[in-house]
């Protein structure tokens, strides 16, 4: 298998992706490729490692030369079509050839969409492609759909991020009989607004033909405790806010508990042995432990990492997208919506 890793795109590249990979090649069996500056990345491995060639770090990693780099203010569409040698446009043409197996990038998310369907193109029958990243949850996780890709949104995209959503996690998380949920004010079916109540009778209706476990409409408050979804779709809108929501509380969440132990002496004492329960905790709610945001219903798989992503998050996401390509989702998406088109 190979691993095509956009060296240029999010916020702390090159060198967190470099490390990232770096760190990933030692515990997976595929191959990764660093796609970008050849010049730039050399001097990093150089810096890092002391090492003339990433090959000199492991058989594992290699270099494909790109110029161009497509920033966050770039605008998407214009971006893909005019930067032909950006890291970006480069590593979709390499998985559209057959030249790779899964594409990660942590740059612009509009870019990344657009390439995706543009230059990897959608799966026949799929409507809309959608980001499904996985969230933290009690004794488990939490799978979105979707993160904000689209943000307007018909019944029939809901329908269809359900089902997407429900096939991946039957084959990727190994989820006997995921429970499928559309994020509401309410619980009861004449809750929320047109869309959702259009989605909800929708979904209801062609569940059982689409072997979708549906279990109705839930609140936000209680898609964490583990006992009642496996997964919530939304439109792309409200699903970013949730998910940044999810993300800002968690942080808050962390400050709160260091300021409180340390207070005073006394409740730094106290903390001494709750450390290691404090450190389980942290390392649950932490979205680094989930990888990225994987791209349901391109032809081929494609990861977008959180823009920020660190070393830890990048090694996080590269076990995690050569799991993605191991389970066939995307080959098991296609399989089903050749079905319904039949």
């Amino acid at each position: 298998m190979i691993i095509l890793l956009d060296a240029m795109g999010g916020d702390n590249a090159p060198d967190a992706t470099i490390k990232g990979a770096v760190r990933a090649a030692s515990e997976i069996d595929s191959n990764i490729v660093l796609i970008g500056n050849e010049e730039i990345i050399n001097k990093k491995i150089k810096e890092f490692y002391g090492k003339d060639k990433i090959e000199d770090i492991s058989s594992k990693l290699s270099i494909h030369n790109a110029t161009e780099e497509i920033e966050m203010e770039d605008q998407p569409t214009v971006a893909i079509r005019q930067k032909k040698d950006s890291s970006m446009v480069v590593g979709f043409n390499m998985l559209k050839n057959g030249e790779g197996d899964v594409f990660i990038s942590a740059g612009n998310s509009g870019a990344l969409l657009t390439g995706a369907t543009l230059l990897v193109g959608r799966i026949r029958g799929v409507d809309r492609p959608a980001i499904a990243p996985i969230l933290p949850a009690h004794n488990g996780y939490l799978l979105l759909m979707d993160a904000g890709a689209n943000t307007n949104c018909r019944s029939l995209n809901l329908l269809q991020f359900a089902q997407m959503s429900s096939i991946y996690l039957k084959n990727t998380m190994k989820v006997e009989n995921p429970r499928i949920g559309l994020l509401n004010i309410g619980t009861e079916e004449t809750k929320g607004n047109e869309l959702v109540k259009e989605s909800y009778e929708l979904i209801k209706e062609k569940a059982p033909e689409l072997g979708i476990n549906f279990v109705g409409n839930v609140e936000g408050r209680d898609c964490f405790t583990g006992e009642v979804v496996d997964a919530i779709i939304t439109d792309g809108f409200t699903g970013n806010v949730f998910l940044k929501t999810t993300e800002g509380v968690g942080k808050w969440v962390k400050t709160c508990l260091k300021e409180e132990f340390k207070k005073n002496l006394i409740t730094k004492i106290a903390a001494v042995p709750s450390l290691p329960a404090l450190k389980r905790l942290a390392k649950k709610m932490s979205y680094k432990e989930y990888g990225g945001a994987l791209f349901l219903g391109v032809k081929k798989p494609v990861v977008k990492a959180h823009g920020s992503s660190d070393e830890y998050l990048f090694y996080f996401t590269i076990k995690q997208a050569e799991r993605f390509v191991e389970s066939h989702a995307v080959e098991e998406i296609t399989n089903e919506f050749e079905k319904i088109k039949d």
